[in-house]
Order: C-alpha cells, then sequence, then structure tokens
C-alpha cells in the first residue's frame, strides 16, 4: 500500500495514479516527493544528511522506511519491532521520518516544499560541489553543446527543483549555471508556471549580494535558466562544517545579507524562502542570496494564496497562509542571523508540527543562552526581527543592517563601489540631533537675524522708500472716481487692478544722472517706480499668457476698454480709453477741459507751455496736444505731457519723463553680449535637457534611479504649481474658457514637474553614489519621517544660513550708507506680494516649489565637480570660487572693494550650506532668503502691507522652532540640577 501526497486517498502499491484526484503516484518515493515540490526541512532531517553515514546503513533506512510507510500503523509498529531491534536510534530515525511523511499533506496542497525526499539525495546548492567528479548525471556529459551556445562542464549538484549544471557560455566565453527542471516536472503546468516566474522574479534584481539569473530556454522539451556561475559553498554547508562564523565575519556577512534582501524588496519582490542553503558564500567571501523558486510580486501576494516555503525558516504569518509583506521576509532573515551567529536553529523539534507550533506561539531561546559571547546589539537585533507581530519587527532590510555594530553600512556601499539605494541612504546611522545649546543658539540666530530685515527694511529695501500709504482698493477707488469725471460712467463687464514696476529705466537714468539726490526722489512717490494700474473691459478680460492680467495683457482694443496709471499717492500718470469702433454721426463736439486732468495728475495746466505733439496715441483719436513744464516734484526735471480726444472726449493722457521709452517704437534695446548671452543660456538649457533625458534613462535602465522619489516631487510640484497659479489666475464665470484656463494652468504645471522628476532622475542617482551624505535628510523627509532629529536639523541650519543671506545683501546698501554714500535702494522685490492676500499664499506655495529647483543648482554643481576631480574637497572649493567669481561680476564689479567681501559671505553661505548639511538645508536655505528678501517686510505696524511681515513670520519662525524641536530628539533644554541636589 501507498499514499497520494496530493488528496492522502490511499492506493494499492501498483497504481501509478491517484483514482480519486487523478494525480501521479509513483513507486519511488524520492521521486514522487520532487514530483510535489515537498522540501521541508526539521532539525533531524538535517540532521541525517549532515551525518556521515555509511552506504549499507543509509539503504537500510531508505528501505525500511519505505516499506513501513505502506503498512497499516498497528503492523507498522510490529514490522519496526522486528526490523529495528534493540537499534534504538534507528528506530527513532525511521519514525521521525514516518511521522513527517504522515503530516505532509497539509502543506503539499498549499503547495509546499520537500522533506523526506531532501533525505535521500544530494542536498547541493549552485556552489555546494566544486569539484564535479563525485557526481553524474544521466542527462549530459562533460562537453555536450546545448542551444548552440552552451558547452556542459558537468554537475554542480542536484535537488529538488533539478539538476544544476557548471556550463561555458561560447558567445560570451563566461562561465555559467544551468538549471534543469526534473523529468517528471517538465510536464507540470504548474512547476513550469513557477519555473518561469522564478526567471522573471530574478531578472528584475541587480544586485552585488543577489545571484544573477540571466535567461530561460528549453532543448529538446527541456527547460532550463541560465544564472550566474558562484564558485564557493553554501551557507547551510559551511555551518554545518564550522558550526558558527566568527564575529566579525557573521556582522559583515549579515550586513550583505541585508543589502541582498533590500534590493529585492526594493524591487516590489518577497523572496518567502530565505535559509542558509539559497545563501551562497563566494570565493571573495561575499554573500549571494540565490534561489527564486517561490518568490513572487508583494502586489500579486495576497491572503490565503497559499503556505510555501521552508517551515524551519517560515514566518508565522506565512504558516498560517496569511498575506504576507516585507517584514515577513525579515523574519526569515532573522532565524538565518540566529543561526550565523550561533551555529544553532532558532527553533529545534523532532516532528515538523512541533516545530510549527513553536514558530507560532513561542519565542526563541535567547542567542546569549547559545553563546554568552554574543554582543548584546547583534542579540536584540536578532530577536526584534523575531517579533511575532509584524509590526514590531524592523521597517525593513536595510533597518536591519544599521543596527548591527559596527562600521557604516553606506560608506561600505559606497566604497565598494556600489550606489546605495534611497531607503539605505534614508536609513544611514546619522543622527543629526543637536546639543540643546547649538539648537538654541540657532533658533536664537533665526529670530535675530529676522528682527535684522525688519528693522533695516526700511533703509535699504525700496519699497520702503516709496509712500505706499494707500492699499489697493482705496487707489482702486480713485481710479474708479477718474474715470467718472472723465464721463466714462457705463458699468463696465470687468474690472482689475494691482501694482506694477518700472524700475530699470529710472536707474539707468539716474546712474547716467549721478546727481546726489537721485535716489531721495523716490520718496516723493515719482518717478513712480512703483506704481498702480486699473483697467476696465465691457468684456471678460482674457489674459494671453500665465492667466493673469496685467496692464498690458491683454491688449487695450476694445472699444470701451480703460486703463488708468497712478502714482503711490493716487496721482494721475497716464490715462487711456479706446473710443467707439464706429463714430456716432449725431454727437456734439465740446472742447474737452484738459485742466480736470492736470489737476487728477496733480498739475496746474498754467504752469505748461503748450507745445506741438510729437507722440502718437496709442488708440484712435481725432485731436491731439501736447505741454512741457516741469516735474511735479523736481522742478529740475523737465517732462512732457501727451494727450488725445475723439468726438470731444479725451481717451489718453501721459505724464512723459526723461527716462520714459516708447515702448511701441521698434528700437533694439539689446546689445551684441546680452544676445550672445542669450544664446549661451538658450544652448545651455537645451544641453541640459538633452543631457538630462539621457542620464534620466541610463539610470532607469541600471535600475539606480529614485523612482519612488521622483514621483513623489513631480506630483508636489504639480499639486503646488496647478495650486498657486489658479489661486492668482483670473477666472471668468464661462464654463468653456474656465476649462481652457484650467487645461493651459495644468500643462505648464505639468511641464515644470516633468522638468523636475527628470533633473531628479538624472542627478539624483550621481548625488548617492558620490556623496550621500548630502541627501540622507532629504530621503528622509521624502520617506515620510518628519520627525527625524536630522531633518529638523537641516531646516533649522539651513533657514538660518538662508536669513543670513538676506543680512549679508543688506549690509550692502548699509555700509554705504554709514560711510556716507550714495546708495541705491534695493530693488529685491516681488512686486505680486502687494496685490492681494491671495496673491501672497501663491507666493508662499511657489517658494516652497522654486526652493527645490533652486537647491538642485549647487548640488548640481558639486557633483559634477566631485565627478571629475574626485575629492570632495577640492570640489569644495572650487565650488567657492565659481560663485564667488559669478556673484561678484554680477553684483560688485565697479562698485567697492567691500563689495567683494560681501560677495565672498554670500558665496560661503551657499557653500557651506550644501557641502556641509546638504540637499534639504539648501531648500530651507531658498525658502527661508525668498520669504525673508523677495517679502515686501516693514516694521511699520500702521502700513496697510504690516500683515507680509506677520505672516513670514509665523511661517519662517515656525519653521524654525519646528526645526528646533525635532533637533533636540526629545532631550532636554534645561537640567534642574539643583532641584537633584536638594532631593539629595
Amino acid at each position: 500500500m501507498k499514499k497520494c501526497l496530493q488528496c492522502s486517498a490511499v492506493l494499492s502499491k501498483s497504481e501509478g495514479e491517484c483514482s480519486v484526484c487523478g494525480s501521479r503516484v509513483s513507486s519511488d518515493l524520492t521521486a514522487t516527493l520532487r514530483q510535489k515540490n515537498f522540501e521541508l526541512e526539521t532539525q533531524k532531517t538535517q540532521k541525517l544528511n549532515d551525518q556521515s553515514m555509511d552506504t549499507e546503513r543509509w539503504k537500510k533506512i531508505k528501505g525500511l522506511f519505505d516499506a513501513a510507510q505502506e503498512l497499516e500503523p498497528k503492523k507498522r509498529e510490529k514490522f519496526l519491532d522486528n526490523a529495528c531491534g534493540n537499534d534504538v536510534e534507528l528506530r527513532r530515525e525511521i519514525e521521525n521520518l514516518l511521522d513527517s511523511f504522515e503530516n505532509a499533506e497539509s502543506f503539499m496542497e498549499k503547495p509546499a516544499a520537500r522533506e523526506v525526499a531532501s533525505m535521500f539525495e544530494d542536498k547541493k546548492t549552485l556552489a555546494a560541489n566544486r569539484t564535479t567528479g563525485d557526481l553524474q548525471s544521466e542527462k549530459f556529459i562533460a562537453g555536450t553543446i546545448l542551444a548552440n551556445r552552451y558547452r556542459i562542464i558537468g554537475l554542480l549538484g542536484r535537488g529538488g527543483m533539478g539538476e544544476v549544471f557548471k556550463a561555458e557560455d561560447i558567445k560570451l566565453n563566461q562561465t555559467v549555471a544551468l538549471k534543469f527542471l526534473p523529468d517528471e516536472l517538465e510536464k507540470d503546468k504548474a512547476a513550469l508556471v513557477r519555473f518561469h516566474s522564478e526567471v522573471r522574479n530574478a531578472r528584475q534584481v541587480s544586485h552585488p549580494n543577489v545571484c544573477r539569473v540571466f535567461d530561460i530556454s528549453e532543448i529538446e522539451g527541456k527547460h532550463f535558466l541560465s544564472m550566474e556561475f558562484i564558485d564557493g559553498d553554501d551557507l547551510s554547508s559551511l555551518l554545518r562544517r564550522i558550526g558558527r562564523l566568527p564575529s566579525d565575519k557573521a556582522v559583515e556577512i549579515a550586513r550583505q545579507l541585508c543589502f541582498g534582501l533590500a534590493a529585492i524588496h526594493d524591487a516590489g519582490i518577497l523572496h518567502r524562502d530565505l535559509k542558509p542553503a539559497n545563501v551562497i558564500i563566494d570565493s571573495k567571501g561575499k554573500a549571494r542570496i540565490t534561489d527564486f523558486g517561490i518568490a513572487g510580486l508583494e502586489s500579486e501576494l495576497k491572503a490565503n494564496a497559499g503556505v510555501v516555503g521552508t517551515p524551519a525558516y517560515m514566518s508565522p504569518e506565512q504558516i498560517a497562509g496569511k498575506e504576507l509583506t516585507t517584514k515577513s521576509d525579515i523574519y526569515s532573515l532573522g532565524l538565518v542571523l540566529y543561526e550565523i551567529f550561533t551555529g544553532k536553529q532558532a527553533f529545534q523539534s523532532d516532528s515538523i508540527h512541533e516545530l510549527l507550533k513553536k514558530q507560532q506561539t513561542t519565542a526563541p531561546t535567547n542567542p546569549s543562552e547559545v553563546l554568552k559571547e554574543i554582543d548584546p546589539i547583534v542579540e536584540k537585533t536578532i530577536l526584534q526581527c523575531l517579533e511575532k507581530n509584524p509590526t514590531e519587527r524592523p521597517k525593513n532590510a536595510l533597518q536591519v543592517a544599521m543596527m548591527l555594530p559596527g562600521g557604516n553600512p553606506l560608506e561600505a556601499a559606497i566604497a565598494a563601489g556600489e550606489t546605495p539605494s534611497p531607503e539605505m541612504v534614508a536609513a544611514a546611522p546619522k543622527k543629526g540631533a543637536l546639543k540643546p545649546a547649538v539648537a538654541v543658539a540657532c533658533l536664537s540666530a533665526v529670530v535675530l537675524l529676522f528682527a535684522f530685515i525688519v528693522f533695516f527694511s526700511g533703509r535699504v529695501k525700496y519699497h520702503e522708500w516709496i509712500p505706499l500709504e494707500k492699499s489697493p482698493e482705496v487707489l482702486a477707488e480713485r481710479a474708479a472716481s477718474i474715470l467718472k469725471k472723465l464721463g466714462y460712467t457705463n458699468a463696465p463687464v470687468d474690472t482689475d487692478y494691482g501694482f506694477g514696476e518700472n524700475v530699470n529705466d529710472y536707474y539707468n537714468y539716474a546712474d547716467a544722472e549721478q546727481s546726489l539726490q537721485r535716489w531721495e526722489r523716490m520718496r516723493s512717490g515719482q518717478p513712480a517706480i512703483i506704481y498702480f494700474w486699473h483697467r476696465t473691459s465691457p468684456r471678460y478680460l482674457e489674459p494671453l499668457q500665465y492667466e493673469m492680467v496685467k496692464p498690458d495683457d491683454p491688449s487695450n482694443d476694445v472699444a470701451g476698454m480703460t486703463k488708468v496709471i497712478l502714482d503711490a499717492r493716487g496721482r494721475l500718470l497716464e490715462f487711456q480709453a479706446v473710443p467707439p469702433q464706429v463714430k456716432e454721426k449725431t454727437a456734439q463736439t465740446s472742447e474737452v477741459d484738459w485742466s480736470m486732468l492736470f489737476s487728477e495728475a496733480g498739475l496746474d495746466i498754467r504752469n505748461y507751455r503748450q507745445t506741438e505733439s510729437n507722440w502718437t496715441p496709442p488708440v484712435y483719436a481725432d485731436s491731439s496736444l501736447s505741454w512741457e513744464g516741469t516735474h511735479i516734484d523736481h522742478a529740475e526735471i523737465p517732462v512732457r505731457i501727451e494727450a488725445a480726444a475723439f468726438q470731444g472726449k479725451p481717451v489718453y493722457f501721459q505724464i512723459v519723463a526723461p527716462w520714459d521709452k516708447p515702448l511701441r517704437q521698434e528700437e533694439t534695446y539689446s546689445t551684441a553680449p546680452v544676445r550672445a548671452a542669450s544664446v549661451i543660456f538658450i544652448l545651455v538649457t537645451l544641453s541640459v535637457l538633452v543631457a538630462g533625458v539621457f542620464l534620466a534613462r541610463r539610470n532607469l535602465r541600471q535600475g539606480r534611479s529614485d523612482t519612488k522619489g521622483a514621483f513623489k516631487i513631480t506630483i508636489f510640484v504639480f499639486l503646488i504649481s496647478l495650486a498657486a497659479s489658479l489661486l492668482v489666475a483670473d477666472h471668468i464665470p464661462d464654463l468653456t474658457k474656465e476649462v481652457s484656463i484650467l487645461y493651459k494652468i495644468a500643462g505648464y504645471s505639468l511641464l515644470y514637474a516633468a522638468l523636475m522628476g527628470l533633473l531628479y532622475l538624472a542627478l539624483e542617482p550621481y548625488a548617492r553614489r558620490r556623496w550621500a551624505n548630502l541627501i540622507i535628510s532629504w530621503n528622509r523627509l521624502l520617506a515620510g519621517d518628519w520627525r527625524d532629529p536630522l531633518v529638523g536639523r537641516d531646516i533649522l541650519i539651513g533657514g538660518m544660513l538662508g536669513l543670513g543671506h538676506t543680512v549679508v545683501i543688506y549690509s550692502g546698501p548699509l555700509t554705504r550708507q554709514w560711510l556716507g554714500l550714495t546708495v541705491a535702494p534695493n530693488t529685491g522685490l516681488d512686486i505680486s506680494y502687494l496685490q492681494s492676500f491671495k496673491h501672497i499664499w501663491a507666493n508662499f506655495l511657489t517658494a516652497s516649489m522654486d526652493g527645490i529647483f533652486s537647491a538642485f543648482a549647487p548640488l548640481l554643481l558639486l557633483i559634477l565637480l566631485v565627478t571629475i576631480f574626485r575629492k570632495q574637497s577640492l570640489a569644495t572649493a572650487l565650488l567657492w570660487t565659481l560663485y564667488f567669481l559669478i556673484l561678484g561680476l554680477a553684483f560688485a564689479s565697479g562698485g567697492l572693494w567691500i563689495a567683494w567681501l560681501w560677495t565672498g559671505l554670500i558665496a560661503t553661505l551657499i557653500v557651506v550650506c550644501i557641502s556641509r548639511f546638504g540637499l534639504l538645508a539648501m531648500v530651507s536655505f531658498q525658502f527661508f532668503f525668498t520669504l525673508s528678501f523677495h517679502n515686501p517686510i516693514t516694521a511699520n505696524i500702521s502700513s496697510w502691507y504690516f500683515g507680509n511681515t506677520i505672516f513670514a513670520a509665523v511661517v519662517l519662525l515656525g519653521l524654525a522652532i519646528y526645526g528646533f524641536y525635532t533637533s533636540l530628539a526629545e532631550q532636554k533644554i534645561f537640567e534642574a540640577k539643583f532641584l537633584k541636589d536638594v532631593e539629595s
């Protein structure tokens, strides 16, 4: 009698196929178990394999087992009594085998692995036997050529999933290993599916600690896969020979296993059968994970997908058939580490069921009880991996590597010429917690620097020199009242307004004039460096660019459109009105009272001499006039006043100062150097784009790109750009046009996000390889670890250095003032901050997005330099020199020698931030700099835009406090030692 391993039906010895389930049943136990993919290892069965039994005893065990398993239980006892006699050890071994065989069906159906068969075949792996003379194969002899490509050298080993041959790849001239399916599995569709799955899964992983699988082929109906030939021993055989690894070597091998397993998990694969027999130690002492026979994609492995694996190395949830995660492999890793460090299995039992029960319900013996001299850190790491609850295990294999004692895995990977994964970088053993005194000093510096900026903004920034006394709403009412006085009383369909600036024209005029009062003039409101514009239209205003209405976008060309330009005090500077397209024949023409327009501009028409007009009106007119006189606030400056009317109604009025240029006239203001610079900029941009596409594609093909990080950044940039643009866009209550606006904004945002993602894919792997410390906190932040001390430290210090950048820029004009020299107010202002509160929010969002983009520029230069010159110190020095020259030529050339000192300080702040603290600190640097420098900050609490200062203070100081608190890592700021003394 014999038993079907699929459905447990009892069959006659002559039956070759089960009459119940139809499964093939071989009369040879070994073949049958191979056919069923049965590979269960217990401590006792492994012992049988490991013992050096003589051939006769081995045959005796096999013969008695074959005979006993066909007998009924009652007859079996009597048979064993007679067969074994007084040989207690022989009887125990056969009973253990019978127990394993009787309980095998619960694993066979799920499917499981091979137990009893493993005792009647050589338990070999790819490299278990480096000589081939002792192994024979009926399939191929040495010298056989397969598929006109592979020359068989010899048989490496034989296992339940087939034979493995050493062969020579004739085409590539390299040694490979060929793994063939057993003959009995060639017609088994499930086995073929697993075989193809093994190749498909393994090919997704490329890592020095994982055996590479090349391809799958078929010859004469026999399937085989080609893989990397590894000259070495499997870890199981090694441990059987030497007991355990020396501590230092054990840590090294353990860390390599962690790296290899992390690479497998990064590919979205669960190994599900990690054990010493599937780890090869090559001739150089490197650990290599092999055998993806039952591995699968994590996304495809759902709950109750089946129990697979080797019970001695399975996690509790794997045994129970529950949903598997990477933490299931972490448990198996813990079991392997236990064996590496102690030389013993964590769970030992004489039967499978007892082993499985221990795996699920009991804790293993503490490693220190097995090996007293084991490192406590190693013991803690192993025991955490072996927690029954998956949530209590380390979150990934890299965290396990970081928990192991000694060395820095990140530095070890880089030294070995590898590109560490983003997870490895994030898990680097760099704590980053600041000492309380240092953290307090940094936070105090942020507060003091921001206070300095607020206090001295009135002496430095040009928006504080100009009398911005009236809010946009007040100026809009002023513009509307002017229109009514001029006879434009029809209610418009659409109205828009805001502030604009005209810096360059007057600054160029002032630089040429060299008057001592050239900068003080700005305090009167004219010249109108900052002006207010107001537009109305009988139709909805639909801008052509950026979906925001501007003074000249859309063009002023629809009958009934008006445009009013005022200075900061509300005095009229310019007026335009588009006359009707069809003339009114009955309209009575009357003289225009131009004195009213002069009065709105704060002028007295009697003080101006009428002259011939030489400026063409921007709108159609039937009469035009011109006057000459002096500037309203500065009598030394001559001005012209141009005006025009249509059918007795004013349509144009403009005060023309010496610095105003006829913008509609075709004049080329660009010089040859400027044009050359533009061409160079375009060529460099295109080159960077092409190089980015090439590098991103190369990194993706080599599996080095941080696709998860790139995806997160792309989505972040897209959403932030979309939100900011929608906030400031001028919306129209028309569904079709509103959808068009959404399409344009989404398209722009998508393009910008795609460029950021492309840049990240191209650059980030080189940063990981060349200078991984620069992106540790960045990777932790991307991983969602907002409370990591290193993240807080870099945000705090980066923000402090960013505010320092603003203070250094302030120091330039302040120094000139202290020296008694004339100084131009700084024009570093984003005028859109003055528009409305929604613009403030939009600029806040844009600053966070642009901070990332701006931070990549110095990182790109630094990585490029370190790649070329190989030395980080030299690359840092060259980056400082480069920034010093660029900033100096742009801002310090032609000025005082001390301007070069400020330039050197700015270059130092930038280079220290990126080279010492990294990418996240540089993002924080740029964000703090943008909100403190381009935002119209004022110390005047009665100013209508003082809210900008409050907003900046809340955001910047709030971020600084977050960085301060996080960087402390729960350290106490003040130690109340005196209380302890009192208590004692």
